[in-house]
């Protein structure tokens, strides 16, 4: 005859001792009585994210555009200043290669030479200092305020960094406090849990008051630009166009004054072709 078992009976029953549960022994695979409760209600549950994905990238979409700005607007206060220094040393080369011109042998005895390379010298005058007026126009009112807004830059960088350091504390006494809530809660656990929780919390508002700042301010800074950078560049335009114009003038009265019959290109090049070749003829030149 077949025996029933009952998968519940064991040999000995479990006891309590010392408000838990001692295991006991099972029989013929029937079920174990666990020993000890491995739920414990005041566990801690999954560690929170301090700061939410969508503002993080928000902050960093927001500092990648500022980081950026400041790349560009650098390589422009670079740009400009090459730009200006190279209009100088044009214009000023310029006035020595005619002033070298008048203390050359060349223009002693043909006056009509004489008369056109002063033409040119005065020209050239003129030029540089309408150049030299350019780029004080553009110093004043491109260079100036590419300056002063680059300047702006280092701040907001240490504000960025603030925020940083602040996110670290946060995170470092947030993850002591969490370490306090997964520990058994005796007395002294939780005075230890209490003094975490008022440590963090002037820091989590600290962080939190320069991370709302930031997310507010950088965009309006970024937006500002156009409005902060479009009256210089109209002034640019502006010194280009006056100088140009001047330039115009100017090289226009030169050209009445040396080509009293003009030529065209190709009559000069045949004009100086037969000059060179007058040179070419003389003994002292000749090839040997």
């Amino acid at each position: 005859m077949t025996r029933n078992v009952n998968f519940l009976e064991t040999d000995t029953n479990p006891e309590v001792v010392g408000g838990k549960y001692r295991e006991g022994k099972t029989k013929r695979g029937g079920l174990r009585v666990p020993g000890k409760m491995s739920w414990n209600p005041f566990k801690a549950g999954p560690k929170k994210q301090i700061v939410p994905k969508t503002v993080e990238r928000d902050f960093e979409r927001e500092n990648g555009k500022l980081q950026q700005l400041e790349d560009q607007t650098k390589k422009l206060q670079k740009d400009m200043k090459k730009s200006i220094e190279a209009d100088l040393a044009m214009s000023k080369s310029a006035v020595r290669i005619t002033s070298d011109l008048l203390g050359n042998p060349l223009c002693e005895p043909d006056p009509d030479f004489l008369a056109m390379v002063t033409a040119l010298d005065t020209a050239m005058k003129r030029m540089d200092a309408f150049n030299q007026e350019k780029v004080n126009q553009i110093q004043k009112t491109v260079m100036d305020p590419l300056k002063r807004y680059s300047n702006v830059f280092p701040s907001l960088n240490m504000a960025v960094k603030r925020r940083e350091q602040a996110l670290q504390e946060y995170k470092r006494l947030q993850s002591k406090v969490e370490k306090y809530e997964e520990k058994e809660r005796t007395g002294a656990v939780l005075a230890k849990l209490h003094q975490a929780r008022e440590e963090l919390r002037p820091i989590r508002d600290d962080f939190e008051a320069k991370n709302r700042q930031l997310l507010d301010e950088m965009p309006k800074f970024y937006n500002s630009r156009i409005d902060f950078f479009k009256p210089s560049f109209q002034s640019l335009i502006r010194a280009q166009v006056v100088y140009y114009t001047e330039m115009s003038r100017v090289f226009g009265e030169l050209a009445q004054q040396v080509d009293e019959v003009p030529l065209t290109d190709a009559e000069r090049e045949r004009e100086n072709e037969a000059k060179l070749a007058e040179l070419r003829a003389l003994s002292i030149v000749a090839d040997d």
